[in-house]
């Protein structure tokens, strides 16, 4: 069987689309949601890949038991379900990319904590992941009063929120 001249070049297209797509989903899934420090660092394809083929449920847990806080709390502030995110745990499933897209996104500002902290002075004995999970939780007049966990189901609020961070590194912020 030939293939005509015409439907040639659609052919190519598709055969390198399926093959491109298992290197981007291999690459993504070499990359640990706790390796916060990478996952900031890395670019927003990279982050928009990773959160499409959907993030570990039993890498979620991790992260939370790495912020030392109660799961329920997280899961609260970034609209998860807790039952959900036990039951595909159990299983070693991946949570909707909706849900990913917020997981990743506190994955992201730890990694920018992280950074901040490494490039302002001695990072020795900080735990930014711990820190985070505190600071979110405490009121800040930038936000009216307002606790920057509550800003965490969105990602236009998490936007604001890692805006606020930089403007602390910087200096601006009082």
């Amino acid at each position: 069987m030939t293939i005509s001249t015409e439907k040639r070049p659609q052919a190519k297209k598709a055969l390198r689309a399926t093959a491109f797509a298992p290197k981007q989903a291999a690459e993504s899934s070499l990359m640990s949601l706790t390796d916060f420090r990478n996952v900031y660092g890395s670019t927003p394809a990279f982050r928009v890949r990773l959160i499409r083929q959907g993030v570990r449920a039993v890498e979620v847990k991790d992260m939370v038991r790495m912020m030392d806080t109660p799961q329920d709390r997280v899961f609260k502030f970034l609209r998860l379900s807790t039952a959900t995110v036990n039951r595909k745990a159990s299983r070693d499933e991946e949570l909707s990319a909706e849900d990913s897209e917020r997981v990743v996104g506190m994955s992201n500002l730890i990694g920018q904590v992280q950074t901040m902290v490494e490039q302002s002075g001695n990072p020795e004995g900080f735990d930014a992941a711990k820190w985070l999970a505190h600071w979110l939780e405490e009121p800040i007049p930038a936000l009216g009063g307002e606790c920057p966990a509550s800003y965490m189901d969105t990602m236009e609020g998490q936007k604001l929120v890692s805006n606020l961070l930089a403007t602390m590194q910087s200096g601006a912020y009082a």
